[in-house]
């Protein structure tokens, strides 16, 4: 379980990965090298697993995003497993999740466009073992995307 302070630093770093040590303490009222062995020991234990730029899709030119619901035709692990190492594999999924109730997965993908969805389709999901149905669903318009945990600026 993680303490408040580890609580208001995660969402201070969530809500700007960019911001200085010098900052951070600042803004959270400690001194710099207690916010720095604050943020190594979350790295150590494995709760901050890295740092990333967050990129809008549309401006570096990736026009379509969907939402497929992939449903396996069997359950055994050869085929669990394949479909999960492939999946990762594919930089076009950007999340996959596996679910309960009418599918097995469910996948987030962005591709620049329609053409390059269907090729998508074609060339890699069509052709994965055991699959027994696949459903689209296009996002239209992103409400709330992100990778941010809920933790309060407290």
């Amino acid at each position: 379980m993680i303490e408040p302070p580890d609580e208001r630093l995660l969402a201070r770093l969530q809500g700007d990965g960019r911001a200085s040590n010098q900052e951070l303490a600042a803004s959270l009222g400690m001194s710099a090298s207690a916010c720095w062995r604050r943020i190594r020991a979350l790295e150590e234990a494995g709760v901050i697993q890295g740092y990333a730029a967050l990129v809008d899709r549309h401006k570096a030119g990736f026009g379509m995003a969907a939402i497929l619901h992939v449903s396996l035709e069997r359950h055994d692990t050869t085929f669990v497993e394949e479909f999960v190492r492939r999946v990762r594999d594919r930089p076009e999924v950007l999340e996959c999740f596996a679910t309960t109730g009418d599918a097995d997965y469910h996948l987030r993908v962005v591709v620049r466009d329609m053409e390059a969805y269907n090729r998508f389709l074609d060339a890699f999901v069509f052709r994965l073992p055991g699959i027994r149905h696949v459903r689209t669903n296009v996002i239209l318009r992103e409400i709330k995307s992100g990778v941010a945990l809920p933790f309060e600026a407290r």
